[in-house]
């Protein structure tokens, strides 16, 4: 019964679906903070123009 439990695999593909899921919303995320900043300052400067 435990080496069946071993060999059994039908779980890791969900799991592996899980982990690319969770790299590609890290990598958004860190995406997102990065060009905050930017366009936080780009939205600065209208506003100061439209002044």
């Amino acid at each position: 019964m435990l080496k069946r439990f071993w060999k059994d695999d039908t779980g890791a593909t969900a799991i592996e679906y899980g982990l690319i899921a969770a790299l590609i919303a890290v990598a958004i995320i860190a995406a997102l903070n990065t060009l905050s900043g930017n366009l936080r300052s780009t939205f600065n400067k209208v506003a100061s123009n439209l002044r």
